[in-house]
C-alpha cells in the first residue's frame, strides 16, 4: 500500500510539474529589423519577454512574414504586429492572416506602422486591410515629432482600465488618414490636436488612435503609439498594452 501511494504522489508530482511549466497560450510578434523603428522594435522585445515571464506565456518574435501560413499560425493564439508595416506580404502569409482575423482563430494588437496603408515602395494597399483599419488610408505625419494628450473615450472597455481620463505622449509621429474610422470601428481614444507641442498644421480633426473592430471574429485592437522606446517608460502606454494583449487573447 505504502508502494501504491508514493507511485501515485509520484505521478502527481510529475504532472503537476509539466502543468506548471506549460505556458498560459503563445504569442507570435513581427517587428520591423531596419529602419528608424528598430529601437522600439528592441525595446518591446525586452518589456514582452519580461511579461511572458511573469505571466507565464510564451512568445516568438519573426522579422519578415515570409514564413507565415495557416499551419504556421495555428500554434499561435496571439498575434502582436509590432511596427510591421501591411504592405510587401506574401500572399500566403496574406491570406493566412486574413483567415486569422476572420475566422477568430487567435487575437490581434497591432502598433503604429500597422496602419501604414497606401502604396508604399511599389507594393499596393492591401485593401482587405484597410477594412480592418476602418476604410482608412494614410495621408500624412508629423515627421519632426510632437508631445501629445491622448483621450480615453471608453473607460468600461477592458483595454483601457486603470487609465487616467488623459495621458501624455511625450514623442511621436502623429499619422493623418484621409478619413476617421470612427463610423466602420469602436473607438476607445483620441489625440486632442490642440495639445501638440509644438504646434502642428498637420491635422484631421476627429482624431482617433486606439480603436477595436468588433466586425471580425478575432477579438482586435489598434494602438497608434508606438515609435519611441520611451513609451516602455510610460506607465499609461504600459498599461494599455498590457490590457490589450491580454484582452486580444481573450484572458
Amino acid at each position: 500500500m505504502k508502494h501504491i501511494t508514493a507511485l501515485l504522489c509520484l505521478t502527481c508530482f510529475f504532472a503537476c510539474t509539466v502543468t506548471a511549466q506549460k505556458p498560459r497560450f503563445r504569442a507570435l510578434a513581427i517587428a520591423e529589423n531596419g529602419g528608424h523603428h528598430v529601437a522600439f522594435s528592441a525595446a518591446a522585445r525586452v518589456w514582452l519577454n519580461q511579461l511572458a515571464k511573469d505571466s507565464s506565456f510564451a512568445i516568438d518574435f519573426i522579422q519578415k512574414p515570409d514564413v507565415i501560413d495557416s499551419a504556421y499560425l495555428s500554434k499561435y493564439q496571439l498575434f502582436i504586429q509590432l511596427d510591421y508595416a501591411p504592405y510587401g506580404w506574401p500572399p500566403k502569409a496574406m491570406a493566412a492572416f486574413e483567415q486569422y482575423i476572420t475566422q477568430g482563430k487567435g487575437g490581434w494588437v497591432g502598433l503604429h506602422h500597422a496602419a501604414l496603408l497606401g502604396e508604399f515602395d511599389g507594393f499596393p494597399m492591401w485593401q482587405w486591410f484597410s477594412r480592418f483599419m476602418g476604410g482608412i488610408r494614410f495621408t500624412n505625419y508629423i515627421a519632426s515629432f510632437a508631445s501629445a494628450q491622448v483621450k480615453v473615450e471608453n473607460h468600461q472597455h477592458p483595454c483601457m482600465r486603470n487609465l487616467p481620463d488623459t495621458f501624455p505622449i511625450e514623442q511621436d509621429e502623429w499619422y493623418t488618414w484621409d478619413k476617421s474610422p470612427r463610423p466602420n470601428v469602436q473607438v476607445l481614444a483620441s489625440v486632442n490636436e490642440a495639445s501638440y507641442q509644438p504646434a502642428s498644421t498637420i491635422t484631421m480633426g476627429d482624431h482617433p488612435v486606439v480603436w477595436t473592430n468588433p466586425s471580425y471574429a478575432a477579438r482586435n485592437i489598434y494602438i497608434f503609439m508606438g515609435h519611441s522606446p520611451a513609451l516602455f517608460q510610460n506607465k499609461a502606454w504600459t498599461t494599455l498594452f498590457r490590457n490589450a494583449i491580454f484582452w486580444a487573447k481573450g484572458n
